[in-house]
């Protein structure tokens, strides 16, 4: 990534940390607003650090967060439920298994959101990612097929194409 665009993806994702501080924390005094504006500051210096800059920074993302959210949040909802009724359950139906799935998003921020993503549903926990394959432990295998099905995958994989 040249120089240029580097510095403009700094500063962009400067303006979006401290936008989310601003709209999340709700309390402006300046002693918070000075340790908001240092932490800000201190995260873009650490992905600069990182090398975070000097490939395809992923803010490209940004505009198609909120339909991808939306999806999230029922994805959760969902999940959430099924687990309430397997714990619930006397019997406590589950039958544990580990899923390897190949990665349709091919780059590390797309494998990185595809990750969290199935790590935030209940019932599902990202193991590993490592050469474009992600290994998931599932509480049920109803869970399994589920995420094999690829709908996440896809979805994800085209939130992260430019």
């Amino acid at each position: 990534m040249s120089g240029r665009s580097a510095t403009a993806s700094a500063l962009a994702l400067f303006l979006l940390l401290v936008a989310a501080w601003l709209l999340w924390s709700g309390i402006y005094k300046p002693l918070l607003l000075w340790l908001g504006a240092f932490s800000c500051v201190l995260s873009v210096y650490i992905a600069h650090r990182v090398g975070f800059f000097e490939r395809s920074s992923g803010l490209h993302v940004i505009p198609k967060l909120p339909r991808f959210s939306l999806w999230m949040l029922v994805e959760i909802f969902k999940s959430s439920m099924e687990v309430v009724r397997i714990v619930l359950n006397p019997k406590l139906p589950i039958s544990p298994t580990v899923v390897y799935l190949d990665a349709e998003p091919k780059g590390p921020v797309g494998q990185v959101i595809l990750s969290n993503s199935i790590t935030l549903t209940p019932g599902t926990v990202t193991l590993d990612v490592f050469n474009d394959r992600i290994v998931v432990h599932c509480l049920t295998r109803e869970g399994a097929e589920a995420l094999q099905s690829g709908d996440a995958n896809r979805r994800i994989a085209q939130l992260t194409d430019k």
